[in-house]
């Protein structure tokens, strides 16, 4: 009966969620917006400028807004004080799935240093992210990050400076944009806090953080490197998916490890099988079928095994490499030069551990605080609603992410 109770708890949290949340959230990927400047010849200051946006974006404006007249606005190439002249810009017909892609032409004044200047989205959104890659004549490509607090780039070396330090974001820039990233990654902090709230002592904490970090820390650089790069949105629908699986498993250990949540959920993934077959969601029917069993011998074993966090930090593990593939997507989409990738690849993974154990540092004394606090009973309470929300917000985030 107290597993029946839990399970349907669990249930309504799911259903309360569903409605409470917009049907437009992205958890993962923050506000973001690429632009590549193509310069011609020196002699004739033009360059062609190609700039690609989420079409989430698209949405935080009226239906109908005129986005070529914005961009002309808000994307501007300088020289010296003077706006250079631009064409219409032009969507593109043929983009990748869930982007617009825009094109036009810029001429600027023959007097003037060249600055680049990014007021995109910053009117809605002040986090907003814009990447800015440059190719010279002369093939030199450069790459900044542009943001509301350093929203111009002046395109030219000062005296005494080479174009690394002076024309590219900084190992240092890559890190606080890795430590930005995970801070705004809504379900990377969701899967870490499920780790967390059932971790019963510092060491069982860095075996699990380790175990995670070696894993996104893998498929991070292989996907920057080209090595090798799946489909990115199937990678967003099992970081969805590896969130709830955590969070149901907290709250099946804390339910006496019956046999009603395990049979519900397995159940769900069978009919995310079906709905594959009949031709509905991203996700194939067999990686539903795949999951489904890896999730029942995953409660199989935690049943029975008698060192149950060991399998906790092999499932970091696990999850954590499909977190590492979706930690790449700004790299990847900023396409770097091969000597600019270690840098930033280096720069960038810092910047997630440095967030990451921020995030530790705060939540774990705050747990074992209130496992102190009225013989648990407040921390019972925030491990059982804590892992009945984050489950919920998985599932949504599947549902979304796979069928929305």
């Amino acid at each position: 009966m107290k597993t029946l109770r839990r399970a349907s708890a669990l249930l309504l949290t799911f259903l309360s969620l569903w409605f409470l949340l917009p049907a437009t959230a992205d958890a993962h990927t923050k506000s973001t917006s690429y632009s590549r400047w193509n310069l011609q010849e020196a002699e004739s200051r033009t360059a062609t400028v190609q700039v690609r946006l989420p079409l989430l974006e698209l949405t935080r404006f009226p239906a109908g807004h005129d986005w070529s007249a914005y961009l002309r606005d808000n994307l501007r190439l300088i020289a010296g004080r003077e706006t250079c002249s631009a064409s219409e810009p032009v969507r593109q017909a043929q983009a990748p799935t869930g982007w617009a892609i825009f094109r036009w032409k810029v001429t600027c004044p023959e007097q003037g240093a060249l600055t680049l200047r990014s007021d995109v989205l910053g009117d809605v959104l002040s986090s907003h992210l814009h990447f800015a890659r440059v190719a010279n004549p002369d093939g030199e490509i450069r790459e900044r990050v542009l943001v509301a607090g350093t929203p111009q780039w002046t395109l030219e070396t000062p005296p005494g400076e080479s174009p690394e330090d002076s024309l590219a974001t900084t190992v240092p820039g890559y890190a606080v944009l890795g430590m930005e990233h995970i801070l705004g990654g809504w379900d990377h902090l969701a899967f870490v806090l499920a780790l967390l709230l059932l971790a019963t002592s510092l060491r069982e904490v860095l075996t699990l953080v380790t175990a995670f970090t070696i894993a996104h820390s893998i498929t991070l650089g292989l996907a920057v490197l080209g090595i090798y790069r799946p489909e990115p949105i199937s990678i967003e629908v099992l970081i969805g998916f590896s969130i709830a699986l955590v969070a149901i498993e907290n709250s099946w250990l804390m339910s006496g490890q019956g046999k009603i949540i395990p049979t519900f959920m397995v159940g769900l993934l069978g009919i995310c099988a079906v709905s594959a077959i009949a031709g509905f969601g991203q996700l194939t029917a067999l990686t539903w079928i795949g999951l489904g069993i890896f999730s029942f011998c995953h409660f199989e074993l935690l049943r029975v095994h008698p060192r149950p966090e060991r399998l906790r930090a092999l499932v970091a593990f696990a999850f954590g490499l499909a977190h590492g593939f979706g930690f790449a997507g700004i790299l990847m989409e900023i396409d770097l030069p091969a000597h600019r990738l270690i840098p930033a690849l280096f720069g960038f993974n810092i910047g997630v551990e440095l967030g990451q154990l921020l995030v530790v540092l705060i939540a774990w004394p705050l747990l074992r605080l209130l496992a102190k606090v009225h013989e648990g009973s407040w921390y019972r309470w925030l491990a059982e609603a804590g892992s009945a929300g984050i489950a919920g917000l998985g599932i949504y985030w599947v549902v979304l992410r796979n069928w929305g």
